[in-house]
């Protein structure tokens, strides 16, 4: 990653690292992951910055600890997989969850540096993954606790909590449901009233392809439903080891991918206001954009699609393809029940040509991102559900392929661990960092800002190209 201001600022000095177990133990048990479980068993991390107010400037780092702690500890009685660990199982080698009842951990720091200091929160900062807790597990993920978190008090009086959990755990809308949870049980400088909490479903049956009730579909066939994502990654792949892509870092006919890795990613963060987002939209769509049908996520999916892929330069003549998760809760049949607190997502994916892109308007591409939406059935979870079955490997990173994550629906600054919304939550590197993450603007609730991984030499580019008729 390439520097992002971090050289400057004071030291972030650990003074308690605890282990929090629930408060009521639950039986040991082993709960089976399903595929979408076990694509990344990493922490996901996000950090919550609440600057500092006269409403807890008297309560001690020590009060708030043992708030969080206490809450935790309760917290964990319900939600008890995340007290767990991961386990592989001899017998296929797969992961699955052992609710062994180790516990999460919990870790108190300090540091004299001020909120304000760190400048527009929605930028991100190398300083910010100071502020969270990084197990060191030696690659053995039973070792790896599957929620941490760090609360941090600045020299200002506000506070930062950093909260890691395995992606194996919880997919996004999940981690929405725990954390309230977690933040109700606090109670800090709050009564436990008025919080709608979600009694959580941690069986994956429904999902697990050795359940009775999943009917395995034909590998092929005219009656085969593909998992088109996967197909597409697989396609991008053998593009790029053919050398049919673009740049000066291809290879051409050498069967090696482009080495275009995450390490010099910058992340940039870009705020598009309500406002922003309509002129786009009326702009693109002219006359017709009061009778086009079109959410704020499509209509952004399709533009930072084409402002990525034009900035990297791709040839015309290269597939691409635009991917993006799709919540199957209610896709399943049945449905999966509320409060299910697994990974319930697959990708669905659009690809044409980077000149087919780069030539179609945005009602265009528009329309391709809601006929992937609209193939997302029962059957085509099954068979990315199957299609997950086999030894998985890194996704590499691909020009081609722009990866887009909606949480605009999880509004994180919403989430009141202290008195009030955080000013900020701010997602830390993540896997993959070339995601673009939409995420709610916690002034304008009509508002997006949008995260993204760019190449440093492919910024000025894409916030050129990205930023064209939002103005």
């Amino acid at each position: 990653m390439a520097t992002q201001h971090d050289e400057n600022y004071p030291t972030v000095r650990v003074t308690k690292t605890v282990s929090v177990l629930p408060k009521s133990l639950n039986p040991t048990q082993t709960i089976h992951l399903s595929n979408l479980d076990r694509q990344c068993p990493l922490l996901m991390y996000v950090v919550f910055f609440y600057k500092s107010s006269a409403a807890y400037q008297n309560l001690s780092l020590d009060s708030i600890f043992s708030c969080l702690k206490s809450g935790l500890e309760e917290t964990l009685s319900i939600w008890y997989p995340a007290a767990g660990r991961l386990s592989l199982n001899p017998s296929d080698g797969k992961l699955n969850l052992w609710c062994s009842n180790d516990g999460a951990v919990l870790v108190e720091a300090v540091t004299s540096a001020k909120i304000i200091e760190l400048g527009d929160l929605s930028q991100y900062n190398e300083f910010f993954e100071h502020l969270a807790y990084k197990p060191d597990f030696h690659g053995n993920f039973s070792e790896m606790p599957l929620v941490v978190a760090q609360v941090t008090r600045f020299g200002c009086g506000g506070y930062s909590i950093g909260i890691g959990s395995s992606h194996s755990l919880f997919d996004g809308p999940a981690t929405y449901d725990f954390l309230p949870a977690w933040a109700f049980n606090s109670a800090i400088l709050k009564q436990k009233k008025g919080t709608k909490l979600y009694k959580p479903v941690h069986e994956r049956g429904a999902l697990l392809l050795e359940n009775p009730g999943i009917t395995k579909l034909p590998e092929s066939g005219s009656s085969a439903t593909r998992a088109v994502a996967i197909d597409h990654l697989y396609q991008l792949i053998k593009q790029a080891m053919s050398g049919q892509t673009c740049g000066p870092d291809t290879m051409f006919g050498s069967g090696k991918l482009p080495d275009v890795g995450n390490s010099n990613l910058v992340l940039k963060t870009f705020h598009l206001s309500g406002a922003m987002i309509e002129s786009l939209k009326s702009k693109v769509f002219g006359d017709r954009s009061g009778s086009f049908s079109c959410s704020s996520f499509e209509l952004l999916a399709a533009h930072v699609w084409k402002a990525r892929t034009k900035a990297l330069g791709v040839m015309k003549g290269s597939m691409v393809c635009l991917q993006f998760a799709v919540d199957i809760r209610k896709k399943t049949v049945p449905p999966l029940p509320e409060g299910f607190s697994g990974n319930a997502y697959v990708l669905a994916s659009a690809a044409l040509t980077a000149e087919e892109l780069e030539a179609g308007s945005h009602e265009d591409i528009v329309d391709k991102i809601k006929e992937a939406k609209r193939s997302i059935s029962n059957d085509y979870v099954i068979a990315y559900n199957q299609a997950l079955d086999g030894p998985q490997g890194t996704l590499p990173p691909l020009n081609e392929l722009t990866l887009v994550s909606d949480w605009t629906r999880m509004p994180f600054h919403k989430i009141d661990f202290f008195h009030g919304e955080a000013a900020y939550v701010s997602p830390l590197l993540s896997p993959i960092p070339q995601v673009a993450y939409f995420m709610q603007d916690p002034i304008d609730s009509r508002g997006v800002d949008m995260r993204i991984g760019l190449l440093p030499q492919s910024l000025n580019a894409f916030s050129h190209y990205f930023l064209t008729n939002m103005q």
